[in-house]
């Protein structure tokens, strides 16, 4: 995370420190590199240059209109699930012809939403929603593109909760299922039934599941072409993998043996990369408020909560946690958990860590959380969302301010 380094002792956000920002806006805060973000995105670009990918950022996994802005500059498509999404793409200024609507159990008002946006595609992830979508097309007297998503029966081997690409899955179709439903796409004219589209999961680390599930992919294909039918997109997902603790394959790991197999496809070959962008061009500031030492654990106690990062909460995520003030390389350590001022017990940024012994006050960035850290944060406790910083360069500015609690109990009626 080069975006994110030491320099003169402190913590740095690319020409700022970190100290810098959270004395300006307060803890906790997350940060962001617009470098880290633009060197993201374009290194997925580069790996698959050959299939001149679509990349639809997967909004997702940082949806703050900023960060939409910046990729709708760089000529990035959106990945959305839910009509809220789309209209941050549209207020960032997004190409609604480069956004794909995905999402298990989308609402005919979001159907509807898609279809008048003209999306690129609206990926159907069973035959009951392919037919509302197609009551709501003709309703419309509209013919949308729709590309059907498949469940290639492929296991990721990431967390249980982030798989999507297993037969026991919510997500998709079978592969005979959606093979019947092409053979018989004259059935479907009310939509165009242009692709196929899968996704295996989040924060995949190996290339087997990839090349494994694109492999049943092209048989289909091929197959159907034997048949006469002629798919002109293939959407084959994101879950590329960030390092939190080990290094993990790149795109550009994956691209050499992956793009052979997309070249032979002959489609529109589109990718929704959204945590490889965003994760680690983010960190989550919090300030240390009392250490604890019951005599049984030590508990760094800080300002931040689970309501601020869920992850280490819901799936036992690993984040490294550094002070941002670097300690000498002799420095004391200790085995401590890293916890938050929240009324759980399942309320911690860490558990059993060795860190360098840090006091009341001290400044810590929790790293890795540029993805899934504001988009799943919460107002539980009323505890106020916490700003959000984009750095650029030697400059940074708020873009989006810390809750107030008029904010948080406006809409409520008494």
């Amino acid at each position: 995370m080069d975006c994110f380094h030491f320099a003169s002792g402190e913590l740095h956000a690319e020409g700022v420190a970190l100290e810098k920002i959270a004395a300006a806006v307060g803890t906790p805060a997350y940060v962001y590199s617009r470098r880290g973000i633009v060197d993201q995105f374009e290194h997925v670009r580069r790996a698959f240059a050959r299939v001149d990918p679509l990349v639809c950022y997967a909004v997702k996994a940082n949806s703050n209109l900023a960060v939409l802005e910046l990729l709708a500059r760089l000529g990035a498509g959106f990945d959305v699930v839910s009509e809220g999404e789309l209209e941050r793409v549209r207020r960032a200024g997004g190409d609604m012809a480069r956004c794909v609507f995905a999402g298990v159990g989308k609402t005919d008002d979001e159907i509807t939403a898609a279809i008048r946006a003209n999306v690129a595609l609206i990926n159907a992830e069973g035959v009951e929603e392919l037919e509302r979508i197609e009551e709501i097309a003709r309703s419309l007297d509209v013919r949308p593109a729709v590309a059907l998503r498949v469940n290639p029966d492929v296991d990721a081997h990431t967390h249980s909760y982030i798989t999507t690409g297993r037969k026991e899955n919510k997500f998709g179709i079978g592969l005979g299922v959606a093979r019947k439903v092409l053979l018989e796409r004259d059935r479907h004219a009310a939509v165009d039934l242009a692709g196929l589209h899968m996704h295996l999961g989040s924060q995949i680390t190996e290339m087997r599941p990839y090349l494994e599930a694109a492999t049943r992919l092209l048989e289909l294909i091929d197959e159907l072409r034997g048949e006469g039918i002629d798919l002109r997109m293939v959407d084959i997902g994101g879950g590329f993998g960030i390092r939190y603790h080990d290094d993990v394959p790149a795109p550009g790991d994956l691209a050499p043996a992956l793009v052979p197999l997309l070249e032979r496809m002959r489609c529109r070959v589109i990718l929704e990369p959204g945590r490889f962008i965003a994760g680690n061009s983010g960190v989550l500031l919090v300030r240390v408020t009392f250490v604890k030492r019951t005599g049984a654990k030590t508990f760094v106690i800080t300002d931040g909560g689970m309501n601020d990062l869920l992850r280490p909460t819901l799936y036992g995520a690993y984040h490294e946690i550094v002070p941002v003030k670097q300690p000498p390389p002799n420095a004391r350590r200790e085995i401590v958990d890293v916890v938050g001022p929240v009324c759980e017990s399942g309320d911690f940024f860490a558990q059993d860590r060795a860190m360098p012994v840090v006091g009341r006050g001290d400044l810590l960035a929790v790293l890795g959380a540029g993805a899934y850290g504001f988009t799943m944060a919460s107002n539980y406790n009323t505890r106020l969302r916490a700003p959000e910083v984009l750095v650029e360069g030697g400059e940074f500015r708020v873009v989006r301010r810390r809750e107030t609690l008029d904010d948080l109990l406006a809409p409520e009626i008494g």
